[in-house]
C-alpha cells in the first residue's frame, strides 16, 4: 500500500479504531473503487477469536442503487504487523460469507479486503463496491447465539456418537462373554477328552498285557506237551 493511500485512509483508519475499542461486535460499511484495498488495525490478545460476516455489492450508476454481481469476489487477508507483517489468513471468497481466525500471538494484526472479479471485466470501469462487515472479537456469548443451531445439531451428533460407541461397547462386551463361555466349553472338552484317551490307553494296556500272559502260557503249554 502507498504512502498517499497510508495517509488518504488514516482518518477511517482511526474512526474504525475507535470504534474498536469501543465495542467488541460492531457492524462496518466499507466503500472501495475498483480494485481498493481497504484495511483495519485490531489489537488482538493471544488465542483470541475473530468472527467476521461480510457482504458486498456494487453500485449500479444507471439506477443509483446497490445491487448483486454474481462474478464479485472479495480477497480476504490477515497479517501479523509485529512478526514481519506474516499472513495468517488469505482467502478469495464470493461476494457475501463468512471468515474466521484465532490470534496465535497477542498483537496488532492489519484486516484488509480488497474486491476482485472472476473475469475481470467490470474492473474496467472503476465500479464503487460497498461491503458491509459485520465483526465479532471474542465475543463468544454472540457467536454462541448466531450458532446455536448449528451447535445444537453438533450436540446431538455428539451425542448419537456416543450412543453407537455403548453399543459397540456393549456388543464387545457380549463378544469377549461369549468367547470367554466358548474357551471354558473348549477346556473342559479338551479335559474330557485327555481324561478319556488317559482311559483307553490304560484299558489297552491292561489288555495286552492280559494277552501277553495268556500267549506266554499257552506257547509253554504247548512247549510241555
Amino acid at each position: 500500500m502507498s504512502a498517499s493511500r497510508i495517509s488518504s485512509s488514516w482518518p477511517l483508519f482511526a474512526f474504525m479504531l475507535l470504534t474498536v475499542l469501543s465495542s467488541q461486535a460492531r457492524a462496518l460499511h466499507l466503500y472501495m473503487e475498483g480494485r481498493q484495498e481497504k484495511c483495519f488495525f485490531e489489537e488482538l490478545p493471544k488465542d483470541t477469536l475473530v468472527v467476521g460476516t461480510y457482504n458486498a455489492d456494487i453500485l449500479d450508476t444507471n439506477t443509483n442503487t446497490w445491487v448483486k454481481d454474481p462474478s464479485l469476489q472479495v480477497v480476504i487477508t490477515v497479517v501479523e504487523t509485529f512478526d514481519n507483517d506474516h499472513r495468517v489468513v488469505n482467502q478469495r471468497t464470493k461476494s457475501d460469507g463468512r471468515f474466521t481466525f484465532t490470534a496465535a500471538d497477542a498483537g496488532q494484526h492489519k484486516i484488509c479486503f480488497t474486491p476482485d472479479s472472476q473475469n475481470g471485466g467490470w474492473l474496467s470501469s472503476n465500479p464503487t463496491v460497498k461491503l458491509g462487515l459485520d465483526i465479532a472479537i471474542g465475543a463468544t456469548s454472540k457467536i454462541e447465539t448466531e450458532d446455536s443451531g448449528k451447535m445444537a445439531d453438533i450436540v446431538q451428533r455428539v451425542k448419537d456418537l456416543n450412543s453407537r460407541l455403548e453399543d459397540i461397547r456393549r456388543e464387545q462386551v457380549f463378544q469377549r462373554e461369549r468367547e470367554a463361555e466358548f474357551r471354558d466349553q473348549s477346556e473342559a472338552t479338551n479335559s474330557r477328552v485327555v481324561r478319556w484317551t488317559l482311559m483307553q490307553l490304560a484299558v489297552l494296556s491292561v489288555t495286552c498285557a492280559w494277552q501277553l500272559s495268556h500267549l506266554r502260557s499257552f506257547f509253554i503249554k504247548q512247549k510241555l506237551t
